[in-house]
């Protein structure tokens, strides 16, 4: 760029400055000023840009009123329009304008997003698509497209079309992140770092791009190479707090709590608190075992987000942990409340209820987390414990049974179902569920033992252990 090209961009901008100003001091005197329909075109998107909607609407009727047969101001007004949520008029503004001017690249980008703004897909992507000939910069309708194809679950569409905007601009930053996100959604996290340490190798100096790469080798698990990316996007830019709050995250996966606890704090000085953050410190002093400190921040959580259900769970655990279980169970209520829903919670409560020695209210709960289908099958193990050591022999075996129709290749269920048979004198049943189990997992038999200690002198069940052995 010349230094002419400067002075005339410097000009350019002081002179937008100046009829702002006399656009907003005609209307506070009313005394009429003449604006051509350019220079109200840009008034107008100042304020849509900065969400000013009052003070669009004003330069929107004055330009209406001036310009009657301005494409672009009737444009303007339709997205005016779909911003206060009056979608269909806007369309209707919108095919007046087709039937005039059907080659305006602002009229299928507008009549895009108002589509999306619907949940109408097709038509977005359909308005996106006519609008790539007339584009000047191609990458900005790649983006809409892209984004539009993640909001119909098509990532793999949105990849194509990210990337186009990318070879067109490699300094688009929505398209770089947005691409990240399919890359994840589309499970393609090898070629994700091979795609950003590409561009990186071209260009050097981009925060955001080595930020992805770490995202991309945190999805990996690779922690170590993603806290060395997020550190070099925190030393090209020193104010990003998603790379101090990744790294964060990434330390804390490699059980580096007190370095963790650091750089969450350290995000704090280049962002609002947010109470996502104060919710990971308190589970990495939760994790040191310094609970006092982690119902600290699990408070300043729930402070500044009441409806985070994680965090009034986890004082309930923190308490629990500090043996002030009968405080600590009304904060696992608390989460309940919150999110009746959630398998994990109820499964917290049961246990809770345990302890406490409320069997009943346990029992409700492990059949709560059952029916919310909790994806792992300890449930099915605790539930008949719980059943089994109250004297509901029947039902603990009913429940094992069940548990094994759900996870019938998990030995520790056939193991817990051989003793739970003993007690039911049933030796011959008991026999055929050891040998099961012992076919499916040898290395897992000591669970017989560490459940019912006496059997480690009973005869039959060592010599079946010791054949399946040899």
């Amino acid at each position: 760029m010349s230094a002419f090209d400067d002075d005339a961009d410097g000009q350019n901008e002081n002179e937008f400055e100046e009829n702002l100003k006399l656009f907003e001091d005609m209307l506070i005197s009313g005394q009429p000023q003449f604006f051509d329909a350019d220079d109200i075109e840009e008034i107008i998107d100042y304020y849509l840009q900065w969400l000013n909607y009052d003070m669009a609407k004003k330069a929107i009727d004055y330009g209406l009123e001036r310009f009657p047969f301005s494409s672009i101001i009737k444009i303007r007004h339709a997205q005016y329009l779909s911003s206060q949520h009056y979608t269909h008029e806007a369309l209707t503004i919108l095919n007046e304008v087709e039937q005039i001017e059907q080659n305006n690249f602002d009229l299928y980008m507008a009549r895009g997003y108002i589509y999306s703004q619907m949940g109408l897909g097709e038509q977005a992507i359909e308005n996106f698509k006519n609008a790539i000939p007339l584009a000047e910069s191609k990458d900005e309708v790649y983006v809409a497209l892209g984004v539009e194809f993640l909001n119909e679950d098509k990532p793999d569409d949105a990849l194509y079309y990210l990337k186009k905007a990318i070879k067109l601009n490699p300094k688009n930053e929505v398209a770089l992140n947005e691409l990240s996100l399919c890359f994840d959604l589309t499970g393609k996290s090898s070629e994700a770092i091979a795609f950003y340490e590409s561009y990186i190798d071209n260009h050097p100096y981009s925060y955001f791009a080595w930020f992805n790469l770490g995202l991309g080798y945190s999805r990996m698990g690779l922690f170590e190479k993603a806290i060395e990316a997020y550190d070099y996007s925190i030393a090209i830019n020193e104010n990003f707090s998603s790379a101090y709050f990744n790294k964060a995250n990434s330390l804390a996966q490699l059980e580096r709590y007190e370095e963790a606890i650091l750089v969450y704090k350290e995000t704090f000085k280049h962002e609002e608190h947010e109470p996502t953050t104060y919710f990971y410190i308190a589970e990495c002093y939760e994790n040191l075992n310094r609970f006092e400190e982690a119902l600290v921040n699990y408070n300043k959580c729930v402070k500044l987000d009441p409806a985070n259900a994680d965090a009034w769970l986890g004082i309930g655990v923190v308490l629990d942990a500090m043996n002030r279980l009968t405080e600590g169970v009304h904060y696992v209520k608390k989460a309940i409340e919150i999110n009746p829903n959630d398998p994990e919670y109820w499964y917290v409560f049961a246990e809770v209820q345990e302890k406490l020695g409320f069997m009943e209210e346990a029992a409700m709960a492990y059949q709560r987390v059952i029916e919310l289908e909790y994806p792992d099958y300890d449930v099915w193990l605790d539930y008949s414990k719980l059943l089994h050591q109250n004297g509901y022999i029947t039902n603990a075996l009913e429940t094992l049974s069940e548990g094994i129709k759900y996870f019938p290749d998990v030995a520790e269920l056939y193991y817990r179902m051989g003793v739970i048979l003993l007690d039911k004198e049933n030796r011959k049943e008991s026999l055929e569920y050891f040998e099961k189990a012992l076919a499916m997992d040898y290395s897992k038999h000591n669970e017989i033992f560490e459940y019912a200690p006496v059997l480690q002198n009973d005869k039959e069940i060592l010599n079946l252990i010791s054949n399946f052995k040899k």
